[in-house]
């Protein structure tokens, strides 16, 4: 056989690897929207120093705009991702819940007072109790979902609702204002770092799913539970255990989320903060090529899907696509991607490209 069938061989083979490899489409995505914004702008790449108004360097530009959003984002895609995996559903409570955290974080560092000369508590202390308040609403939703048995979506369904009010109520219905300008380093930037300080936050919350998964059996359970949970429990696996651990997980994460959003403002607006923000992490879930009916998943394809989530967010807005209507845009990559998620979809493509494929007849 020649070297140039060889070569040819190895390259359909690679081709091949790399299609069906789970990164393929949102790196496709990654690539589709640059060419988009390249054509359109191509400042849209420049990146600049500057001040802000605290008079202190930072970068600045649209990728620093995604790395920045798209950060707080990717760490939601990480809890998503791993109730996703193991209820077979999503969680549509997102948005509400950091509402709920975000409000009980600033009801510590606030006190009574609305507008306090000093905060009344450590921000760490503040931090901790919104990370128990996202918790307790993660083990709310897992109840319901592992022990009631209640479909994901449904059992959500109830902090989505009530969750904003339930924010405005622990303040009073009133919008509290922290006085500390050090609490706005973790929505901003650090002094003498020009890189948002999100992106660490998120590198920390990555290196430490990464930990977890690596040196616990926690991925291999929640994997095995939502392929199939009769055959997980015969292994001894517990389901109900494994669907509310993950439940909590989210729950933690939407703290960290949180404790991003409010200290972007330093305050918090009960209607608008994390305003379908829910809909951009089951988004990036799809898009990272895990199923959406549960079962294997990938962490860092959700985590790069979350970027281009962001990615795309930022392009839409670049092209003069208004902010009500970004959600009709998401909307359609939505039912794109379930489509063709869908096995039936997978099987017809699969069969086709045999079809397709030339027939080699072997030379004696």
């Amino acid at each position: 056989m020649s070297a140039r069938k060889l070569g040819s061989r190895s390259f359909s083979a690679s081709l091949k690897a790399f299609v069906s490899n789970q990164l393929f489409i949102p790196f496709i995505a990654v690539v589709i929207l640059a060419v988009v914004n390249l054509i359109n702008d191509p400042g849209f790449f420049k990146i600049t120093m500057g001040l802000n108004n605290a008079g202190n360097p930072v970068l600045s530009g649209s990728l620093i705009t995604i790395l920045d959003f798209g950060s707080e984002l990717a760490i939601l895609a990480i809890g998503m991702t791993l109730v996703t995996a193991a209820s077979g559903g999503q969680d549509i409570s997102v948005g509400a819940t950091i509402a709920i955290a975000g409000s009980a974080m600033l009801r510590v560092l606030c006190g009574g007072n609305s507008r306090p000369e000093t905060i009344q508590a450590p921000i760490i202390v503040a931090f901790l109790v919104a990370c128990i308040v996202g918790m307790l609403c993660g083990a709310f939703n897992g109840l319901l979902v592992a022990i009631f048995k209640i479909q994901p979506m449904i059992a959500t369904l109830i902090l989505f609702t009530a969750g904003r009010s339930i924010g405005a109520w622990i303040n009073n219905n009133e919008l509290p204002i922290v006085p500390d300008p050090k609490f706005g380093y973790f929505g901003g930037f650090i002094p003498g770092i020009p890189i948002p300080t999100t992106v660490f936050i998120a590198a920390a919350c990555i290196i430490v799913i990464a930990l977890v998964l690596k040196f616990t059996n926690l991925g291999l359970y929640t994997q095995a539970v939502g392929i199939n949970e009769s055959s997980s429990r015969l292994n001894g696996i517990n389901p109900t255990l494994i669907k509310f651990i993950a439940f909590v997980i989210l729950g933690l994460c939407v703290a960290v989320a949180a404790l991003i959003k409010v200290s972007r403002l330093s305050t918090i607006n009960y209607s608008v903060i994390a305003k379908d923000i829910e809909m951009d992490a089951i988004l990036a879930v799809a898009l990272g090529g895990n199923a959406l009916s549960g079962g294997k998943f990938n962490i860092w394809a959700s985590i790069l899907g979350a970027y281009v989530i962001q990615f795309l967010t930022t392009t839409l807005y670049k092209l003069g696509v208004k902010s009500d209507a970004l959600s009709a845009y998401k909307a359609v990559v939505v039912i794109l991607l379930v489509v063709l998620s869908a096995p039936v979809v997978r099987d017809y493509l699969s069969g086709l490209s045999k079809k397709l494929r030339p027939v080699r007849k072997e030379v004696g």
